[in-house]
């Protein structure tokens, strides 16, 4: 799988001046870092990647603690969720699912709500198939979706998303970084042009391209490969699932609309929103209407 397609769904900004708590929950082979903003109502933010740490959702994270208990982690072999070894048996679907499970028992929460950004809409639905009884809703934002079908769409996405001297530009510095050039002035400018795919907005491109450069590519590939392996597709799992589900899709999303269309129909109980003027980060380029919306399913919610 080529490195264009593998660095899908990533994350962005920087740390707010939220109050927060943090702590890790014991897991298989691996002490699993979160933090929390604000109290109330229980939701779970999966960051995307795979191979991102969560320290780029502490935003996202502090908008939603204003109102819920907003919860972000690190997923096992990044940021503070550290492994002694990286390797396709310390880092699979299935632990990661399983991490996911330690750290709600960890935390006493009887079931919350899942909000799966890009690849964390992969993981949120992988952990859902197993455990929907602790699941009380699914937020999809810019999801990888039910099944790999993404992968047929994305680089062609991405290219279109981009203009003609962006397009030339990512295809000269992939190939400068293919063939072995792994300079820092290689790295970044690959970097920056390959955000430009991701955003609508373009004062977010910085900051944007500088946590793609912070992914961990050996975390990616694995992960992927694992995904490969097991045949990711839960779409059968999920068909049964009957509480509430959003789909927020952008309309300029690298990931088709097809991906979000294919999840409506699986869920019955969903609600499928398309932004207008929006890529892969809906509370950036489409703010009011995407937090509009997560605030509007979240009074859905049943509490506890």
């Amino acid at each position: 799988m080529q490195k264009i397609i593998i660095l899908f769904c990533w994350a962005i900004f920087t740390l707010p001046a939220y109050a927060q708590t943090e702590g890790y929950a014991p897991a298989d082979g691996v002490r699993i870092y979160y933090r929390i903003f604000g109290k109330g109502e229980p939701l779970l933010i999966i960051n995307g990647g795979p191979g991102g740490n969560s320290e780029g959702f502490a935003q996202i994270g502090g908008m939603m603690g204003e109102k819920y208990q907003a919860i972000i982690f690190d997923q096992r072999g990044v940021g503070k969720s550290t492994l002694p070894a990286l390797n396709t048996q310390t880092i699979t679907m299935d632990l990661m699912r399983e991490d996911m499970e330690a750290l709600r028992k960890h935390l006493g929460i009887k079931a919350w709500t899942i909000m799966g950004q890009s690849f964390g809409g992969i993981l949120s639905s992988y952990y859902t198939a197993k455990y929907p009884q602790y699941v009380k809703g699914l937020i999809y934002s810019a999801s990888g979706g039910l099944d790999l079908e993404f992968t047929k769409y994305i680089q062609a996405r991405i290219q279109q998303n981009l203009t003609p001297i962006e397009r030339d530009s990512l295809n000269f510095y992939s190939q400068r970084l293919n063939q072995g050039d792994t300079t820092l002035h290689t790295r970044q400018k690959r970097a920056y042009f390959l955000a430009s795919a991701y955003i609508i907005d373009k004062k977010f491109l910085p900051t944007i391209a500088a946590r793609l450069m912070q992914i961990d590519m050996n975390v990616n590939g694995i992960v992927f490969q694992d995904l490969t392996k097991i045949n990711y597709d839960t779409k059968k799992a999920l068909q049964s699932f009957q509480k509430p589900v959003l789909i927020l899709q952008g309309r300029q999303d690298v990931i088709a609309p097809e991906i979000a269309q294919t999840a409506h129909k699986v869920f019955s109980n969903s609600r499928l929103v398309m932004l207008a003027n929006c890529a892969h980060y809906g509370w950036l380029d489409a703010k009011e209407k995407y937090m509009r919306e997560v605030h509007k399913f979240m009074q859905k919610i049943p509490k506890d």
